[in-house]
């Protein structure tokens, strides 16, 4: 059970009953609210998409996806997606939404390889989010901008949920703190990324971390990002590289920070070209997405995903993500939880 933080004196605020309500009002509110807040369309999405378009998300380049063969297609393989990075874009322009407008799904994935802890799940459910946006928005302070909105839409889901239920209290700071990666390996040089998220979140409650993907002075990026979706290489006006980042929040019950969005404004046609000879694929320049994107037939676009069991479980003070919503565990996982109040659903 290593996988597992065990808090101290945790006891579960609402029990099975009012989880399963409140969780459907956190996703009711946040989803109206956020789709006002930034102009944002319903629209349905894919589970799976079929291989070798480039639609489907590498994640961290290391992930396989689940795949079945599809017989009436002459045993064409279907992969689940691992998110709808790429997806949202061809929809965008699918759908021709103009810029200051975009689009928003429920994602469901199954991410088999992950290592499962109070955090990580084989199901994965987020809200993913994109909009069209201008040439001469694509920079930090836009992308900012979107991050604090983003924010301004949480606190208020905190809040909503808290006069819900009095026995909720709000913990997450009015504003959030902005820091690129490269400032913060500078401010921690002999601790792990991962050591310094801590760190940071402690500190301020609610961080940005700006530039995820590009190698830093140290010779490391501060996590791995495909090179096709988020432009993490495009140098900004901070002095820094990358125009995307994560979402961070320092979580009381775990005493540890909990992403809860990775985010970012996209590739356009050189960055692309950059990102995929710095990785060594070059090669998927042929593929249906990345020849859409080099002919220009997709548009400029800021996007991203954001947790939506993650979100309800910090949101209701819970210790595991496994209260929030359903899936599979280890048995000896899911006997330890039950022992510590955690009721695993």
């Amino acid at each position: 059970m290593s996988n597992l933080l065990i808090p101290k004196d945790y006891h579960a605020a609402l029990d099975l009953k009012q989880t399963e309500l409140a969780i459907k009002q956190i996703k009711d509110f946040f989803l109206r609210s956020f789709s006002t807040e930034l102009r944002l369309r319903r629209v349905t999405a894919p589970l799976f998409v079929l291989r070798g378009l480039g639609l489907n998300d590498d994640l961290n380049g290391i992930e396989r996806p689940v795949s079945f063969p599809i017989k009436d297609m002459n045993e064409s393989m279907a992969e689940v997606v691992h998110s709808l990075a790429k997806w949202k874009r061809v929809t965008l322009a699918e759908y021709q939404v103009e810029p200051g407008y975009g689009i928003i799904t429920d994602m469901n994935a199954i991410r088999a390889d992950e290592e499962l802890d109070n955090l990580h799940s084989l199901y994965v459910d987020q809200w993913d989010w994109e909009r069209t946006m201008t040439a001469e928005q694509r920079n930090v302070d836009f992308l900012k901008q979107i991050v604090r909105r983003i924010y301004g839409t949480i606190l208020r889901t905190e809040f909503y949920i808290c006069e819900t239920y009095p026995q909720l209290h709000p913990f997450l700071p009015e504003e959030i703190h902005f820091i690129h990666s490269e400032e913060l390996a500078q401010m921690y040089p002999d601790k792990t990324a991962k050591e310094r998220e801590d760190l940071i979140c402690q500190k301020y409650g609610a961080v940005f971390i700006i530039g995820i993907g590009g190698k830093l002075s140290n010779g490391e990026p501060h996590d791995n990002r495909a090179p096709d979706y988020d432009d993490w290489s495009t140098p900004n006006s901070d002095g820094f590289i990358g125009l995307n980042g994560d979402l961070l929040i320092w979580y009381p019950i775990l005493e540890r920070s909990i992403e809860l969005s990775s985010m970012g404004i996209r590739v356009d046609k050189d960055a692309l070209l950059h990102q995929l000879e710095l990785q060594g694929k070059s090669d998927r320049k042929e593929l249906y997405f990345h020849r859409r994107l080099l002919e220009g037939s997709l548009p400029l676009c800021i996007g991203g995903g954001i947790g939506q069991s993650r979100l309800c479980m910090i949101l209701l003070h819970k210790a595991h993500v496994g209260e929030t919503q359903s899936s599979i565990w280890p048995d000896d996982m899911r006997k330890q939880c039950k022992e510590l109040g955690m009721t695993l659903i």
